[in-house]
């Protein structure tokens, strides 16, 4: 079932640390006015691939968001983060080490936040897909770059096709303009590529239920911010 929108926008004094990879979608819910007012803050895109450099940098967002406003949302997902060495330290794990007062959305990775389970099984029509949102269309280069073929092959034929997750009028647009990457991408992946529009609603309710949860808002006021992490 496709989500009811929450109407109004995120609360002031909010911060939102999210994925490089989810950028297209949250500039156009700050486009839409219901972001206008929150400080918006990205980690590189697909760092997922690099458990190392995704620490690094959401430590260093958080870090920023968490010592500038009382109310910071994580558009992360639950297993985004793995430590590789310890791998119950997971993306929850490292929110609260570095931002307590931090919440993140309730969604398994970026392509849930954009459709729950019910919306791509009515999507996917019985098909095994793989699912990819905008953002790994634009970063394919940089997502995959340590990704030979071998991998590859182990990895996509055993999909029936890659669905896009367009909420913002990408694919059309993509195709139009680089439609020798787009044959490159799926030449690659042994799949057909293909588009399913779908509206940011879940993604909007996602944020507004994340920031209107009872522990969120305990962080410093204005006169109480600590000084940021060197």
């Amino acid at each position: 079932m496709t989500a009811m929108a929450i109407t109004g926008s995120l609360p002031a004094n909010t911060s939102v640390v999210a994925c490089g990879t989810m950028r297209p979608e949250i500039r156009k819910l700050a486009e839409e006015e219901f972001l206008a007012g929150a400080r918006l803050l990205f980690t590189g895109p697909g760092l997922h691939e690099w458990p190392g450099q995704l620490e690094k940098q959401m430590t260093r967002q958080l870090d920023r968001a968490c010592g500038t406003t009382p109310r910071v949302v994580v558009a992360y997902g639950e297993k985004c983060f793995i430590d590789p060495r310890n791998p119950s330290r997971v993306t929850e794990t490292l929110i609260r080490e570095v931002c307590p007062h931090a919440v993140r959305v309730q969604a398994a990775n970026c392509v849930d936040m954009l459709a729950g389970r019910e919306e791509r099984e009515r999507l996917a029509a019985g098909d095994k897909v793989y699912w990819l949102t905008p953002g790994w269309l634009l970063h394919w280069d940089t997502i995959f770059k340590e990704w030979d073929q071998a991998k590859a092959n182990e990895t996509f034929p055993q999909h029936d096709r890659a669905v896009v997750l367009d909420g913002i009028g990408f694919f059309e647009a993509f195709s139009a303009t680089e439609p020798e990457r787009l044959l490159k991408i799926s030449d690659w992946m042994r799949l057909p590529i293909e588009a399913a529009p779908v509206s940011l609603d879940r993604l909007r309710n996602l944020l507004m239920e994340a920031a209107g949860r009872p522990e969120v808002g305990g962080g410093p006021s204005a006169s109480q911010r600590s000084p940021q992490r060197q």
